[in-house]
């Protein structure tokens, strides 16, 4: 890990713990895991706000207007409003996407969960999301939350992470194994 994105994982760390005791505290963990999902959401979706955050072209004045307006309406939590409004006024938004990774990290351990980075050639039906979660909870022993993306170039089949564990049941995995197995015998 570098230097400045060990520096920024400090930074976000520190004001994830600051929000994450203070929700817990009030019985509000919920409400920020979906304060959480809305922020996320947002950033996704807004390019203004990604430059908000991250270019150095706004004063720490006009960034601590705009998130304090950006978490009023979008209804996020004191602690949380509080905690943006913070960042903005010491130039630390940049951190908040890493922020929102070490938040969603402190639930899931709170909650006894375990996520799973499933990939797979076409998207899972709710059906499939809810099976595949039920058969990794057999073998984790904990609640698993599946974090699905899409990747068409695996043909078929699925790769399935989770912590440090990874199964790779794809087609283009077995076509490599097949091709390489082929170039040893000829």
């Amino acid at each position: 890990m570098s230097e400045s994105a060990s520096i920024s994982s400090g930074i976000a760390e520190r004001y994830a713990t600051a929000v994450f005791e203070i929700a817990k505290e009030n019985n509000g963990l919920a409400q920020l895991e979906s304060n959480l999902d809305e922020l996320h959401g947002a950033l996704k979706e807004s390019a203004d706000l990604r430059a908000l955050i991250t270019s150095p072209i706004y004063g720490r004045d006009e960034q601590r207007q705009a998130i304090d307006a950006i978490a009023k309406k979008a209804g996020l939590m004191q602690a949380l409003q509080n905690a943006l409004s913070l960042m903005a006024s010491k130039r630390r938004l940049f951190v908040v996407p890493a922020m929102i990774d070490q938040l969603r990290a402190m639930i899931a351990v709170e909650k006894g969960e375990v996520t799973a980075d499933v990939v797979s050639a076409t998207a899972l039906t709710p059906a499939q999301a809810e099976e595949l979660s039920k058969t990794l909870k057999a073998q984790v022993g904990k609640d698993v939350k599946i974090n699905a993306t899409v990747d068409e170039s695996l043909i078929g089949g699925l790769v399935v992470k989770v912590g440090s564990k990874m199964i790779d049941t794809s087609i283009r995995s077995k076509l490599n194994s097949l091709q390489n197995a082929m170039k040893e015998v000829g």
